[in-house]
């Protein structure tokens, strides 16, 4: 027989004056926890009651209903109530909507106390987080949303910025795939695939703590602490369209820059900037970069200058200073803690008494013709400006007894003030003269310049060296026979003790380069077999056949191949000597012979980066002219430096053209082998189509035909 489902009665609603309830004695929730009653009341005040009252009538002595009802649950809501009454901004007669039990049901009061609290579930944060999210998108402001909650606008910020982090990690939250403070640590960047991709990489990693997944998000930002943002402002990268991140939820010293590259030009412009206004005072050269490396002043003569005296005036500020300083720090010596502008005055007065001692240094002006100054910042992002350093080869000739008088000016009788010259301004190495006072004469190629295209010879001579193991064998027995039968024998190019030879300059293509890519996957394939242990890599060299150990050992030698430019130093024991230099790079042509290294098949080719971009204007029509002929040149020599330097690499990509420090010495007559010699002889050969026509008629149309070619060359 089937069984009788048993209804539910619900108990019936109805609204009860204020002034017929009383709290029940048994009301389970004792301990203040959650909202509180003034923040509950306001929002009954702003949204009405949402919840009823549960309520059930009080039995006078005989068990009858007394028209009063006492609340089991729902005692904070009669609270706040209560306070809004005291108010007066709720009458004590108001109807409030409540639920009546039976006041003789079986079921305790305390039960259903009890579980009106227990079966409440909170609200997810995400979806509080999407809540204030939507309301946004509705109209309502930052603000509006933090007054209707009864919370601060920053708190707002904070949650709508965790509902702007990726759907997917989301709802990896929503699962309780990752706590709250990971979620939060994803809100430092706003690329949704970032956040996918560091979550993907953590996810399963013992190390996935907030602080990591911050610092992965940000490797490729720059800290606003960081001395460059210091250095021009985060105000001035802002205002130059850059774009900070900020941390909602810690500390995070100003943010992150995320356009490290438009940092960077900003930095390299207010340097320029100085940099131009330091030349003025007619110093020979500036340096200026970000940092100079340690030594960097090493084989430069300092420059004694005279400290400017102080005046009677400063010298009677700078002691009324001290004074007073003495004076404060006397009567506030036993206080635990500074007032506020006393210790604003004491900085100010710091500063002050600082500047009297950092006085100007003045220079003779003779000196200052031949020496220079290094521009760097401090750790601090403050300007470093250090003046008065002589290079060797910037040292006057030491008169000698007998010799002619300084030269004099005529008419006043007076020895003649050094010419005025234009100062060489560096930025982190590169030169940044302008292109409009570059005279037509061919200047010495930049110094680094020589010493990153020698480095990309140096790699490429390493490859060859390794790919010839017979000439890496009497490369390494030329310098052991060198070292053990000419005892006053210079060093060459090859280290024999095999010191791994770093590159200290070089362009950012260097270790993309093909060279580059085969050294280290040649490397690696012999690594995968070395073994660690001494003993263990002795027997497993004697094992070995004589072709290995000479492969092994030509890839062994060849780390040590040194074919690098570098300023030769004659006063001191460390660097290279002219002579050592000249040794050096002599026998690394002849290693490129003996391994017929040809830097064209190894991959180099000119571009602006690399060689284009870095030398002046007649030093680009001087490439085109060699490697794609006179007609070439002559068809760009009225670009702009940056035009004619983009059009010069695409004319010459396939010529074979390389620069002198790339280039190999003929050993017949001593001249360098010219790569682009032959294209004069075949000068239509190596233009493009629309370069090549003659335009040459008999009715006189080829000055219009040169104009059009003109313009396409543009």
């Amino acid at each position: 027989m089937a069984t009788a489902i048993q209804k539910i009665t619900l108990s019936s609603a109805r609204d009860i004056p204020f002034n017929k309830l009383v709290l029940s004695q048994s009301n389970v929730r004792r301990v203040k926890a959650g909202v509180s009653i003034e923040e509950l009341a306001e929002s009954i005040a702003r949204r009405g009651l949402i919840q009823s009252l549960h309520v059930r009538p009080v039995l006078d002595a005989d068990g009858a209903e007394s028209g009063m009802f006492e609340v089991p649950a729902g005692g904070r809501r009669y609270r706040a109530l209560e306070l809004l009454a005291k108010q007066k901004r709720l009458a004590k007669t108001a109807p409030v909507p409540c639920v009546v039990g039976d006041a003789n049901s079986d079921i305790l009061v305390d039960e259903v106390s009890l579980v009106e609290n227990m079966e409440r579930a909170p609200l997810h944060p995400l979806d509080q987080f999407r809540a204030f999210q939507a309301m946004r998108d509705k109209g309502m402001t930052e603000e509006a949303i933090a007054a209707a909650f009864f919370v601060g606008v920053n708190v707002v910020k904070q949650r709508l910025r965790l509902a702007s982090v990726s759907q997917t990690l989301l709802e990896i939250y929503a699962d309780d795939g990752m706590t709250l403070e990971q979620l939060m640590a994803f809100t430092v960047s706003s690329d949704h695939a970032r956040q996918e991709q560091v979550w993907e990489a953590v996810k399963d990693s013992w190390q996935k703590e907030p602080y990591q997944i911050r610092r992965m998000l940000t490797e490729t930002s720059v800290r606003a602490s960081d001395k460059r943002a210091v250095f021009i402002g985060v105000e001035t990268y802002e205002a130059a369209g850059g774009v900070v991140l900020r941390d909602l939820f810690q500390s995070d010293d100003g943010g992150w820059l995320q356009d490290p590259a438009l940092l960077d030009r900003l930095v390299a412009e207010k340097l320029k900037t100085t940099a131009d206004e330091i030349a003025s005072e007619g110093w020979k050269w500036v340096e200026a970069a970000l940092s100079f490396p340690y030594g960097h002043q090493h084989g430069l003569r300092e420059l004694a200058g005279v400290t400017v005296d102080l005046t009677e005036e400063e010298s009677a500020t700078r002691e009324a200073l001290r004074d007073e300083y003495d004076r404060l720090e006397a009567e506030y010596a036993e206080a635990d803690e500074l007032p506020d502008e006393i210790d604003a005055r004491l900085g100010e007065i710091e500063q002050a008494l600082d500047a009297f001692e950092q006085r100007p240094t003045i220079y003779d002006p003779a000196d200052i013709a031949v020496a220079g100054v290094f521009i760097s910042l401090d750790a601090d992002g403050s300007l470093s400006v250090d003046r008065g350093y002589v290079r060797s080869e910037d040292e006057r000739p030491v008169e000698t007894e007998g010799s002619d008088a300084p030269e004099v000016d005529g008419e006043a009788g007076q020895q003649a003030a050094p010419a005025v010259q234009r100062a060489v301004i560096t930025i982190g190495g590169q030169p940044a003269e302008p292109e409009d006072d570059e005279e037509d004469g061919i200047k010495p190629l930049p110094e680094r310049l020589v010493i990153e295209l020698t480095a990309h010879r140096t790699l490429a001579l390493r490859n060859a060296v390794a790919e010839h193991p017979d000439v890496a064998m009497t490369m390494l027995l030329h310098k052991l026979v060198s070292d053990t039968f000419r005892r006053t024998a210079p060093a060459g190019c090859l280290e024999a003790r095999v010191n791994h030879i770093f590159f200290s300059a070089q362009s950012e293509e260097l270790k993309d380069s093909t060279p580059a890519r085969e050294v280290a996957e040649r490397h690696e394939r012999w690594g995968d077999h070395v073994p660690d242990d001494d003993q263990a890599l002795w027997d497993w060299l004697s094992l070995l056949d004589p072709g290995t150990r000479l492969d092994l050992l030509a890839h062994c030698v060849s780390y040590g191949v040194n074919a690098l430019f570098e300023r030769p130093n004659p006063y001191s024991g460390s660097g290279v000597s002219q002579h050592g230099l000249d040794v050096r790079l002599s026998q690394a042509d002849r290693l490129a012979r003996a391994t017929g290294l040809d830097m064209v098949a190894a991959g180099w080719r000119p571009t602006v980066g690399n060689y284009l971009g870095r030398v002046t204007k007649p030093r680009i029509l001087e490439a085109v002219r060699e490697g794609a002929g006179e007609r070439a040149a002559q068809l760009i020599d009225h670009l702009k430096k940056g035009d004619m330097a983009k059009e010069a690499e695409r004319l010459l990509a396939d010529t074979g053209w390389l620069p002198e420090p790339l280039r190999l010495v003929d050993l017949d007559d001593g001249q360098t082998i010219e790569p682009g010699t032959e294209a004069d002889a075949a000068d239509e050969a190596a233009l493009p189509d629309f370069l090549s026509e003659d335009g040459d008629d008999e009715d006189g149309d080829g000055i219009e035909d040169e104009d059009a070619l003109t313009i396409a060359a543009e």
